[in-house]
């Protein structure tokens, strides 16, 4: 009788396969205080889900150790004395066996499936919803790869604490406890021979799967490797990059030496696999040829019966895989485990940036006034927004950068244009950032309409602010939907008057689909300044009471700079506006400039008053003139 390792029961080859080939070093991982209780609170909406997945699963294993039990009593009892109608009854249960371990598999799966998918749906949206309320200092930080793999990777293995981890757990354990007494009633001299062979069945198999979990390890970390490297040059700035240097084919020639070395490790690896199942196979068949052997004796000395020795060889495949797949539990336990702690790890990182228990909403009537009351501000430290594994480095440092922003006092009020200038680092764009509350500022207060940000909900904060920045992103997504980003329900012709007011109707009425035109990665099938202009349009959409403008001109030439500044003088009517500028022709007309260096605010008045004054904005304006000129 063939061995097929891959069969019933409990388990089999291939399945102890997969075990032997995790990551063993997670056998000494410490798990994080409290871990299990947390886990287990996961479990509980599907508590009754899971009850029964089990007893289905002890009924698959003990219908599998029941049927050589029948094949046993067909030959001895049927075949040998003569008796038709007992084999014919006896056969009829062996089919009947094999239609309700059928039924049983079909349902074990779906529940499987069940538990398993509601709790990568629970865990997925839990750690995207968490993610989302994170402040922008921890996506400055963190490895995208890195947070994808915890929604990915993650999550499914920390799934499968609950289906085949736990299925192959009891499974095996029933089925080894229920083979082992079978086998030993039958023959305990038998059952004691087919255990001696068993560390020839684990050693060979903990060999050669330490040689394939490295090979292995190393193809995953050169196709992660390759997956950077496309991501990186298949992207419109990482193209042009590569073109503008000239280095597509030295990308090229790096990308094709990962790409052989993965081949050639493929190789070694199907030869590994190979070996690994040749292996088992022929201890396998010295397993089956021993109890033929041994039992074959006993037989004809009346020993053991015909029947008794077939349902012996049967078991083996019953026997052996479970075996092995429960010397590796602790591998597979931990191996979920850790799973899921790196995934509760994304789940405790505390927002820096949240709404207070007893935050009110911040009306959309409300004053549209922006005042700085002595504000200071430092960036957090590493340690205070993200984790060190999702940056890969060992520990992250708790220091926290020197002030950016210091004492700053000042009052936009309703309808006003206040202007900020300065050189570069001065702390503009994080001014700027602070109204929207990207960042909590670490002294003073920010008040909008009255309120102080902190006191209300981030999302009527920035209903009311809009705000358009130097480089606007975009979806890779159509016109029409990045436009809706501002306001879902906005009719065809509201979209056309934003987009006429923002001086790019024209063009977007000129392209083959119009509104449906996929803009690109990032945006950049659209020159600058026409993304600029459809970042107006998003914004006027919108319809803020307060906009906030950072350097929207900065990088554009003298033709886009014009379509867009008319663009903005729609934007700015009637709205209160904070506009940080670079090119200080564009702030002429403010109500008032301030002058920000060094995170103070050194000047402040009109244009005719800093030039006449003869300060820092003097000098920056006849700099930027002359330069002009």
């Amino acid at each position: 009788m063939s061995m097929a390792f891959g069969g019933g029961g409990g388990g089999g080859g291939g399945r102890a396969m997969r075990s032997l080939l995790k990551d063993t070093s997670v056998r000494n991982h410490k798990l994080t205080a409290g871990t299990l209780r947390r886990i287990l609170k996961f479990a509980v909406p599907y508590r009754g889900y899971i009850a029964v997945f089990l007893f289905l699963v002890a009924i698959d294993a003990a219908t599998g150790a029941a049927t050589p039990l029948l094949f046993r009593e067909i030959i001895d009892r049927g075949i040998v004395p003569g008796r038709t109608d007992l084999v014919v009854w006896l056969s009829l249960a062996v089919a009947m066996l094999a239609v309700v371990n059928s039924a049983v598999t079909l349902a074990e799966r779906w529940f499987s499936a069940r538990i398993g998918e509601g709790l990568v749906f629970d865990l997925r949206t839990a750690v995207f919803d968490h993610v989302q309320q994170m402040p922008v200092a921890f996506f400055s930080r963190t490895q995208t790869g890195a947070l994808i793999q915890r929604l990915n990777g993650d999550v499914l293995g920390a799934q499968q604490a609950f289906t085949s981890t736990l299925s192959n757990v009891v499974s095996n354990l029933l089925s080894v406890a229920l083979v082992l007494g079978a086998m030993f009633v039958m023959s305990w001299q038998i059952t004691l021979l087919a255990l001696v062979l068993l560390p020839l069945f684990i050693l060979p198999a903990r060999l050669i799967a330490g040689r394939l979990r490295e090979a292995t390890a190393e193809t995953y970390r050169l196709n992660a490797t390759m997956a950077q490297t496309m991501t990186e040059r298949f992207n419109v700035a990482g193209a042009v990059l590569a073109k503008v240097f000239g280095r597509s084919q030295e990308s090229s020639q790096d990308f094709a030496g990962k790409a052989a070395r993965v081949r050639d490790i493929g190789v070694t690896t199907a030869m590994y696999a190979a070996v690994f199942r040749v292996s088992l196979t022929m201890v396998a068949a010295l397993a089956v040829a021993l109890v033929y052997g041994v039992g074959g004796v006993y037989a004809i000395e009346g020993a053991l019966g015909i029947g008794t020795v077939v349902a012996l060889t049967a078991y083996l495949n019953r026997l052996y895989g479970p075996l092995t797949a429960l010397s590796n539990i602790q591998v597979d336990v931990m191996t979920t485990l850790v799973s899921f702690e790196r995934v509760l790890e994304v789940l405790d990182l505390p927002p820096m940036v949240a709404d207070r228990k007893d935050a009110k909403e911040l009306p959309a009537t409300v004053a549209p006034s922006i005042e700085f009351d002595h504000v200071s501000f430092h960036y957090p430290s590493a340690q205070e927004v993200s984790l060190a594994s999702l940056e890969s480095v060992a520990t992250l440092s708790a220091e926290t950068g020197e002030e950016v922003l210091k004492d700053v006092s000042f009052t936009v009020m309703p309808g006003q244009l206040i202007a900020v200038v300065g050189p570069s680092g001065a702390g503009k764009t994080t001014l700027a950032s602070l109204v929207s509350r990207m960042y909590d500022v670490t002294g003073g207060a920010i008040l909008v309409g009255g309120e102080d940000v902190r006191a209300v909900t981030q999302r009527s904060l920035r209903s009311v602010i809009g705000v358009v920045t130097q480089d606007s992103h975009m979806y890779h997504d159509t016109i029409r939907s990045n436009l809706l980003l501002a306001r879902p329900d906005a009719t065809e012709a509201d979209l056309h008057e934003a987009l006429e007011a923002a001086q790019i109707a024209a063009l977007v009425e000129s392209l083959p689909d119009r509104l449906d035109t996929v803009v690109g990665d990032r945006g950049y099938r659209l020159s600058g300044g026409e993304r600029q202009r459809l970042a107006i349009a998003r914004l006027l959409l919108k319809s803020p009471s307060i906009v906030i403008l950072d350097e929207a001109t900065a990088h554009l030439d003298s033709e886009s700079e014009a379509a867009v500044q008319a663009a903005l003088a729609n934007a700015l009517e009637g709205r209160t506006s904070l506009v940080i500028a670079h090119r200080l022709s564009t702030v002429r007309n403010a109500d008032q400039i301030l002058v920000l260096d060094e995170g103070y605010i050194r000047e402040r008045g009109t244009h005719d008053q800093l030039l006449a004054a003869g300060g820092l904005y003097a000098d920056l304006y006849t700099t930027q003139f002359e330069k002009a000129a």
